[in-house]
């Protein structure tokens, strides 16, 4: 069968027509990605005056103001929080979604109950742990004094002011990457699983050398999606403990907003430094992630 020629005009009227297609995209990636990020970088080299308008040249006068322990603190936060979220993110998770997995009468209920938290927005969120946590109107400190246990300052000691933070960033989280490991848990071969079992691969053995291995792309997923929420939590800091107490809660988006917007700031410039650092962090998990994770991931 004789092949047929294109002429010139066919060629660029079909690349015409996908350059249409492709510029709505392109232009939201030039509007929302690439301005933005190219504003981020003249800010960051510019002081501001009270309105927040750029002025001088600073050079990096902004960047060699982030050596200091203050903000050395905020990065050990920022990680400890994003360790705490992606482990918990993927561990709780993973331990309610292998019962739910399995056909039983009502299991659809359950997830769907275990999955609300996935719709409550971070202020909701925090709002109602905030009241879970109340000195006056605990339950948790109610019960934990039934059993003679002395409930901790949950918001105002350090240690314990951390933990709450990422544990409500846990359990926003919990749900979405429940529904996504149960329904890989639910697509997986009960042949493969039954010829396992017969191998002697059961109970934990099962679950670390089959079923982990069948599911890695749905958990490297959660990987993925779970430290872009911790990186990007920022309602949960501001509403549970405004960064405190001492700065012990303050990560890198907190500390951002807080130079920009919080207490009527405008330090454009410090925030915008800060910001390009978040990115440089956000990177740097990425590579990792791709690099290292991904290599354990089976596709099917």
């Amino acid at each position: 069968m004789a092949t047929r020629i294109r002429s010139p005009r066919t060629r660029g009227a079909d690349l015409g027509w996908g350059a249409g297609f492709l510029l709505p995209a392109l232009a939201g990636v030039a509007l929302f990605v690439i301005f933005p990020l190219f504003q981020a970088m003249f800010l960051a080299t510019r002081g501001t005056d009270v309105r927040g308008n750029p002025t001088r040249d600073v050079g990096l006068e902004n960047f060699r103001q982030l050596l200091t322990p203050e903000f050395g603190q905020v990065l050990l936060n920022t990680l400890v929080f994003t360790l705490i979220v992606v482990v918990g993110g993927l561990v709780v998770p993973m331990a309610l979604a292998v019962p739910l997995a399995q056909r039983l009468p009502g299991m659809k209920a359950f997830r769907t109950l275990f999955s609300l938290p996935f719709a409550y927005s971070a202020s909701t969120a925090s709002v109602i742990w905030l009241l879970m946590v109340s000195p006056a109107l605990s339950p948790i400190n109610w019960l934990l004094g039934l059993v003679g246990v002395v409930a901790p300052d949950w918001t105002t000691s350090s240690g314990w002011a951390m933990l709450t933070v990422a544990w409500i960033t846990l359990w926003m989280v919990s749900g979405f990457n429940l529904l996504v490991l149960a329904a890989a848990l639910a697509g997986v071969d009960e042949e493969v699983l039954e010829a396992s079992k017969l191998d002697g691969a059961t109970g934990w053995r099962g679950l670390l050398n089959v079923v982990l291995p069948m599911i890695s792309p749905s958990v490297f997923f959660v990987v993925v999606t779970t430290t872009l929420s911790a990186l990007q939590a920022l309602g949960q800091v501001q509403v549970t403990t405004n960064g405190g107490p001492n700065g012990a809660t303050s990560t890198l988006v907190f500390s951002i907003y807080e130079r920009a917007f919080a207490n009527a700031n405008s330090l454009y410039g410090p925030a915008c430094a800060r910001g390009l650092v978040l990115l440089l962090v956000g990177v740097l998990l990425a590579v990792l992630q791709f690099g290292v994770l991904e290599r354990r991931v089976h596709y099917r």
